[in-house]
């Protein structure tokens, strides 16, 4: 298994794809280029230069987000840039009071957006299929695969990014601000940026625990979490210099111990997502 302890202690804070990257055990290692150098360098940014990203910069980073793959061509999101200081400032409240949402040069909302797509069909009310749970899945993937080639775009450019879920704890707030429509729901803000900051990368499982053969096996969870945790404890004291040593199991048990967003499900619906399980007129039991 590969030690992520030693990983994320390299200098510069970077990985080293040598030993540490090869289970020689195995035989098994890594192919290595740019583009995954660049992965697995990932980090989130929350302290920004001052430098402007230019608008030549972000079409860029768009177009790139626009080129990742969309069921059936659907391309079901949007992408709403906030240039408003005050809309700027009431979102960093209404997401927490999170004060980069309000500092970083680019600030944009991700959105999950049928309203397009029943536009483009012209849909009469009551007809069509769009408010469906697979269509709000379809929805929701477009936005995250499209959001996740901006933010790999962005930082083959040298730019930083962190996503914001903090949009979602006044959701109907948020929505009611941007002038979102029905059949649209704002999934995550996104700061970018040139990075002030030069944090250290967080650790993830094991590949073991991600990568199942054939069938889906829970059988070395135990081992594979136990080792974990001991890199997530040893990594929280490191960063926090001794001051908290929670490892990856007791932050999960705190986060799913706790409601969270439970407005959620009642959003979603009072957009219209759900108006459509029904069965189709000729479908069979």
């Amino acid at each position: 298994m590969v030690d992520m302890i030693e990983l994320w202690r390299q200098p510069e804070r970077e990985f080293r794809y040598a030993a540490p990257l090869n289970d020689r055990s195995k035989g098994e290692g890594m192919s290595m280029n740019e583009a995954i150098h660049k992965l697995m360098n990932h980090r989130s940014i929350r302290k920004f230069k001052q430098e402007p990203v230019t608008k030549e910069q972000l079409v860029t980073i768009i177009r790139a987000a626009q080129m990742a793959s969309t069921s059936s061509n659907m391309q079901a999101y949007s992408v709403i840039q906030i240039n408003d200081r005050d809309k700027r400032s009431r979102l960093a409240a209404l997401a927490g009071n999170q004060a980069y949402v309000e500092e970083c040069p680019v600030f944009l909302v991700w959105c999950a957006d049928l309203y397009r797509l029943k536009t483009a069909c012209g849909f009469a009310e009551g007809e069509g299929y769009i408010g469906t749970t697979e269509n709000l899945v379809v929805a929701i993937t477009d936005t995250a695969l499209a959001a996740q080639n901006a933010v790999v775009a962005a930082e083959s450019m040298g730019l930083g990014a962190v996503y914001i879920g903090g949009i979602r704890n006044q959701i109907k707030e948020v929505s009611a601000l941007l002038k979102l429509p029905e059949y649209v729901i704002p999934v995550y803000g996104m700061c970018l940026g040139y990075p002030d900051q030069s944090p250290s990368i967080r650790p993830r499982l094991p590949y073991e625990a991600v990568l199942h053969e054939d069938v889906y096996s829970a059988e070395n969870y135990e081992n594979l979490i136990r080792a974990y945790d001991e890199t997530m404890k040893q990594y929280m004291l490191d960063r926090t210099n001794g001051a908290k040593d929670t490892n990856w199991t007791q932050a999960m048990e705190v986060k799913l111990g706790t409601p969270s967003r439970l407005h959620m499900k009642e959003f979603i619906s009072s957009q219209r997502f759900w108006d459509h399980d029904r069965e189709a007129p000729d479908s069979k039991a």
